[in-house]
């Protein structure tokens, strides 16, 4: 009983130090080019939820479309549709990515592309 009372203040204090760890906006966009894949997925489905910062992140998402790793460019695509009217730029990359050789990419881009007010 000891031992899971440790465990679990243990797994509290982990939790509770990564709390103030927050990424900034910029920081986001800049993992998108990172030679690791998880940080590009991890920027990219975070950046979708930095709406006052449309300017910066839509252009850096439609960028992410190009991405090697079909979960990033899938992850872009579902971003720039939360961005609505907002990421009006991003359809001709998201048209062009209902193409994509990823089955998800493609639901990703034709999803986003109906919540930003283009054709679907």
């Amino acid at each position: 009983m000891r031992i899971r009372i440790c465990l679990l203040m243990f797994m509290g204090l982990l939790a509770l130090a990564g709390c103030g760890k927050a990424q900034s906006t910029d920081e986001l966009i800049e993992d998108l080019k990172s030679a690791d894949e998880e940080d590009r997925i991890k920027a990219a489905r975070l950046l979708q939820h930095r709406k006052g910062d449309a300017a910066e992140v839509v252009p850096a998402l439609i960028e992410s479309l190009k991405d090697v790793d079909p979960d990033v460019r899938w992850s872009a695509a579902i971003g720039l549709g939360y961005f609505g009217a907002e990421a009006e730029t991003a359809l001709p990359a998201l048209d062009k990515a209902q193409s994509d050789t990823d089955p998800r990419v493609r639901e990703g881009a034709r999803v986003a592309i109906s919540r930003i007010g283009g054709k679907k």
